[in-house]
């Protein structure tokens, strides 16, 4: 990439098995950009002990949700520092119209555009085989899938020997409880960026190798140097 700083911010959005992690990794990879998952600059800052990070704690501390006064700004100064030379990928957030809005202008005071919302619209049938059929080792933590990563032992960890065993969460009516929350919870963000002429849906069911390409032409067609 040129050594000019690309100002923008991917929104990547999608389900519990959508493939979001996969997609983050080759763009990162290929286009150079910033990282911004909120779990992980939220956890940062509580563990540096920033003024915003120990108003953070105090609420996670009481079983509380961070509310958006605390996380915006947290996201914020994650925005304000130089990036490697790319702009910035935003992975699952945000997750509210009011969110969206407060992260809007925070772009805006520092010079960010928001680009791209790309949607990986992925079916409850494939999300709940591709979840249902993940495997994990207790004692090593390596991870599994029946039929696309398995073991060279059926039930039995390549690494340790361990009986490896199927999460409470990734059991198929506790995927379909979490599809069901997670579409409330975004519906109306999506709609938001569709009106804003921002959204771009990728059909999440296809093979990792098969929708990479078009999110990355679609990053790529919106790149205004």
């Amino acid at each position: 990439m040129s050594g000019s700083r690309d100002n923008r911010a991917i929104i990547l959005f999608g389900p519990p098995g959508a493939g979001k992690g996969t997609q983050a990794d080759r763009l990162l990879r290929d286009l150079g950009f910033e990282y911004i998952a909120t779990g992980d600059i939220l956890r940062e800052a509580i563990a540096k002990k920033t003024p915003l990070g120990r108003r953070a704690s105090e609420y996670m501390n009481a079983g509380q949700l961070v509310p958006d006064e605390v996380m915006i700004p947290i996201v914020e100064e994650r925005l304000a520092k130089e990036g490697r030379g790319g702009g910035f990928l935003l992975d699952g957030f945000p997750r509210t119209v009011r969110q969206a809005e407060m992260l809007d202008k925070a772009a805006e005071r520092n010079g960010i555009r928001i680009g791209r919302a790309i949607y990986l619209k992925t079916s409850r049938e494939v999300i709940v085989q591709r979840l249902s059929g993940r495997r994990v080792c207790p004692k090593c933590g390596a991870t599994y899938h029946v039929r696309n990563i398995p073991p060279k032992v059926q039930g039995v960890c390549d690494r340790c020997g361990s009986e490896l065993a199927q999460r409470e969460d990734d059991q198929e009516q506790a995927i379909v409880r979490r599809l069901v929350e997670y579409e409330k919870q975004t519906a109306d963000v999506i709609n938001y960026y569709r009106g804003k002429g921002v959204l771009a849906e990728i059909d999440g069911d296809l093979p990792v190798d098969e929708s990479y390409p078009q999110i990355a032409r679609l990053v790529a067609e919106d790149h205004s140097p």
